[in-house]
């Protein structure tokens, strides 16, 4: 095991060292009192029975004193008996004030890992979220905190538990009988040896289980959240066959760890048992001999339990420490990741819309191509300008760097005169909406997924944002209006309701600069003109900038720009490009037609009627 795994394990208790302090304070001590135990049984057997001297009796001088002040036997078991009573008691009261900050040391440890994994989690990179296993992300959240946390609190505590047990136990048997106390120890390099071969094993396959248990929930997340998908093709016979395949190899990985479990532990108990053969035969042997008495035999054989015993749980706390370490290595694995913000800029100008780029490149880490290569373009404060391009061309990709979710790698983007990667990445953020085209819906109301980023918001704002994105109508159908849940991702709303609360939720916060990435490709061509001359209408100033492949939802703006191949081939107006050969001129040629023909079929059905 590497070193850096236990580092990697304590220090989440670093913040609870005076709790910790406590713990191993009681820890130690509550074995070491329990060490007393077997000898007020000694003292009933040898010395009010047998009627030895107090001899090799290890109870405080003014118990003895006291014990010995009764003559009557019966009166004086009474005593030891109560003694021992009052003397569990406190020892309970220990144990309980133990259990207790055990208790509140987990849970602190627990609340702390999970706070600052989901603090950390929000502020990795887009591109580190693109890539993730959800399913793998959860269980790092939750199964692994839980297996450390609970090795913190109460495993790592039990070994400084077996450690008091070993040396209280092998102190007093070696009052009791060197001998006996030697032979008795001959199982520990046995056990010892067992524990760590047990502790290897169990590290590296408990490594190999989270993989495949990573597998298994990515899977069933998956399924879970693409439950649609699933239904709509009739494909449930292969998602239960995908999820039956990686639940048999959790399955099977995990029984060839209850198997070592199983051999190890019952091997465990085998020894143990002999031990205590043993031990009683050479016993007998020595009280034969007359080197010790019934209650030096008695307290023996409790004595072999506080030294027995706790070694052979030295597995089991071993197999949990190679578990914890592993959990705690993931953990730390994400939490090294580097911050979004561990770049960051420190300018929070006024945006109004002024934007100009100029020679920007991009590519991902993880290709050498280029997806935008020397783009240039200038949007003016209060312009609708349109992208357009094929699939894969980098419209979204723009998107993402004016919002900052990605950093262009050449070249110079400029916000109202400002080099945007000197500004903050939250300050633009707050200044430039960014709607998606599936956007996300949290599983409430309406209205709390309209005011979703304002705390305290006037209820007018949300109801005139919804008239805007052309919404509050549909809603007021709902048999319970704005107060009608969504369910989990908006699973109750078509794709063009989803949408349009997704451009209201984004209006209430009035930002200058909106940014439609295709969020408006779920709702028809009319009331896609009427949300954007609303728009206008509420704010004269607001800088748009349509992401879509609809050429009559790019017609309608101010500028239109092509891009094709990570380049910008052509800028200008609708009138001045569709006379221009080139991209834009053959989606015209297709869209326009339809657009046409559709536009004569409902006149002429119009006609029909009248």
């Amino acid at each position: 095991m590497k070193p850096k795994g236990f580092t990697n394990l304590v220090k989440w208790a670093k913040p609870y060292a005076w709790l910790v302090v406590f713990i191993i304070l009681t820890t130690v001590l509550n074995p070491l009192l329990y060490s007393y135990v077997p000898q007020f049984i000694k003292y009933v057997v040898d010395v009010i029975f047998g009627g030895t001297t107090e001899g090799s009796i290890t109870l405080p001088s003014f118990l003895l004193d006291f014990f010995g002040s009764f003559n009557n036997q019966l009166t004086a078991v009474l005593v030891v008996g109560m003694s021992l009573l009052l003397f569990q008691i406190g020892r309970g009261s220990i144990m309980f004030f133990d259990g207790y900050n055990k208790g509140r040391l987990a849970e602190n440890i627990a609340y702390d890992m999970r706070k600052q994994m989901y603090s950390h989690i929000q502020q990795l990179p887009l591109s580190y979220h693109n890539n993730v296993d959800t399913g793998d992300l959860i269980q790092r959240c939750t199964s692994d905190i839980d297996t450390i946390k609970s090795f913190l609190s109460s495993q790592l505590p039990q070994i400084l538990f077996i450690v008091g047990n070993f040396l209280a136990g092998a102190w007093q048997m070696g009052r009791i009988s060197l001998p006996l106390m030697l032979v008795t120890l001959g199982v520990v390099p046995i056990s010892a040896t067992a524990s760590i071969i047990y502790y290897r094993y169990v590290k590296k396959k408990f490594e190999e289980i989270e993989e495949v248990e990573a597998k298994m929930t990515t899977v069933l997340q998956e399924n879970v959240n693409g439950v649609r998908v699933v239904k709509a093709f009739a494909n449930e016979i292969f998602e239960i066959e995908k999820f039956r395949k990686q639940s048999h190899g959790y399955m099977h990985e995990t029984q060839k760890l209850n198997m070592a479990v199983a051999r190890y532990w019952s091997a465990s108990d085998f020894i143990t048992t002999m031990q205590y053969a043993v031990t009683m035969a050479v016993a007998i042997y020595l009280a034969q001999k007359g080197q010790v008495s019934p209650g030096d035999i008695i307290a023996a054989l409790m004595y072999i339990g506080m030294l027995v015993w706790p070694i052979r749980g030295l597995g089991r706390i071993i197999g949990d420490f190679g578990k914890a370490t592993v959990a705690a290595n993931r953990v730390d694995e994400i939490l090294r990741i580097p911050s979004e913000f561990a770049v960051d800029g420190s300018e929070t100008p006024q945006v109004t819309g002024d934007i100009v780029f100029e020679n920007v490149g991009f590519k991902f880490p993880d290709t050498d191509k280029h997806l935008l290569n020397g783009v240039n373009f200038t949007i003016n404060p209060g312009e609708t300008v349109a992208i357009i391009g094929r699939t894969g061309s980098g419209k979204s990709t723009i998107a993402n760097l004016l919002v900052r979710m990605l950093d262009y790698e050449s070249g110079s983007i400029r916000i109202n005169g400002v080099e945007l990667k000197t500004i903050k990445k939250q300050w633009i953020r707050q200044q430039i909406g960014i709607i998606l085209q599936d956007p996300f819906l949290y599983a409430t109301t309406i209205y709390e997924n309209i005011k979703i980023g304002i705390k305290d918001i006037n209820p007018e704002k949300i109801y005139s944002a919804a008239q805007t994105a052309a919404i509050d109508k549909d809603i007021k159908q709902f048999e319970k209006g704005y107060d009608t849940l969504v369910g989990e991702k908006g699973v109750t709303l078509s794709g063009g309701q989803k949408q349009r609360v997704a451009i209201a939720r984004m209006l209430v916060l009035d930002k200058p600069v909106m940014i439609f990435d295709d969020s408006l490709s779920a709702v028809d061509t009319t009331t896609d003109l009427m949300i954007r001359n609303s728009l206008k209408e509420r704010n004269q100033k607001l800088t748009s900038l349509i992401i879509t492949h609809r050429i009559t939802t790019a017609k309608e703006a101010d500028k239109i720009i092509v891009l094709e191949n990570g380049i910008v081939t052509a800028i200008g107006k609708h009138e001045e490009l569709v006379h221009q050969e080139g991209l834009y001129q053959k989606l015209w040629s297709i869209q326009g037609a339809l657009e046409s023909e559709f536009v004569k079929i409902v006149e002429g059905g119009e006609e029909h009627e009248s």
